[in-house]
């Protein structure tokens, strides 16, 4: 029986940071853009509460696609920090705005 040769470390490491980055950062996607889109979603609370909760499914399905399809982990990352950033702040400004 033959050795099949494996794959290099390299190739195994940047797989597993892809999974990381999909998981763990689509999560936090998902869930800032549903912080977000609750609080600055012109509607009822409840209302803006249950459409920030169903887009975030959308969220968290693009980001995995995004984390697989780009060319590099590195990419796939600062393509779900960077906008994770950008709804952070987002966010915070909603809370500041409203804060008595």
């Amino acid at each position: 029986m033959k050795n099949k040769p494996s794959l290099p470390l390299s190739y195994r490491l940047a797989v597993a940071s892809r999974v990381l980055a999909a998981v763990v950062g689509g999560y936090l996607l998902a869930s800032l853009a549903s912080v977000c889109m609750s609080l600055w979603l012109p509607l009822s609370r409840a209302d803006a509460v249950i459409s920030g909760m169903l887009s975030s499914f959308v969220f968290y399905l693009l980001a995995v696609i995004w984390c697989f399809a780009c060319r590099t982990a590195t990419r796939a990352w600062f393509g779900v920090l960077v906008p994770s950033a950008v709804l952070a702040t987002l966010a915070g400004l909603a809370y500041w705005m409203t804060r008595p």
